[in-house]
């Protein structure tokens, strides 16, 4: 009996990763043509990506960074390049940290939960022989903007959790939103987004 229950289970799993794959490779995808920078914000919530999508963009909303376009179907957003002190869109060369670019992408982990990453980008010099998106860095940990969208992450998860707790003997990638327990109610602060390396 024992048998037959995990080969179901192994069934299911592998049904939800096939599923997860092939949406994955949807040639009608809306997103970006590229992946986040490697340094970018992560973390899990308890959310469906649509729903994480969407809770996320109202509270960088809140926080005065717009984003346009919010792809609920295809769980992702951006914002257009902004000036970091007023939030406010910028009419300038994106050239330097005061001018900056926030995406964030949600993809499904397990069921009814997304990991989120959100870059916050900056270009720290023009370069005409390069592809723009090769210009693109990662701002460093302290500046204000990336203040704000860690605050955001940190909210959705202290509203609707985050990763599960690891049982005795088992451990959690932190790179797959491993950020310590839950942020319930009954913690004072949700987990930390992981930020890797934020050195531009």
């Amino acid at each position: 009996m024992r048998r037959g229950a995990r080969g179901g289970s192994g069934i299911l799993a592998a049904g939800w990763m096939t599923g997860l794959a092939l949406s994955a490779c949807h040639p009608a995808t809306t997103r970006p043509a590229f992946p986040p920078v490697p340094e970018a914000a992560t973390i899990e919530v308890q959310l469906a990506p649509r729903e994480a999508t969407r809770l996320l963009a109202e509270a960088l909303e809140a926080d005065s960074i717009h984003a346009t376009p919010v792809v609920q179907r295809d769980a992702w957003l951006e914002t257009r390049w902004f000036d970091a002190a007023t939030g406010h869109p910028s009419s300038h060369r994106p050239l330097g940290m005061d001018v900056v670019r926030v995406r964030a992408w949600a993809d499904p982990t397990r069921p009814g939960s997304s990991r989120m990453t959100v870059e916050t980008v900056y270009r720290p010099l023009a370069d005409p022989s390069l592809p723009e998106r090769e210009l693109d860095r990662q701002v460093p940990r302290d500046h204000p903007v990336a203040t704000k969208v860690r605050a955001a992450l940190q909210d959705l998860v202290k509203r609707f959790g985050g990763p599960p707790v690891p049982t005795a003997g088992q451990t959690i990638n932190p790179l797959q939103g491993d950020q310590g327990a839950p942020g319930d109610e009954g913690q004072d602060q949700a987990p930390e987004p992981d930020t890797g390396n934020e050195s531009p």
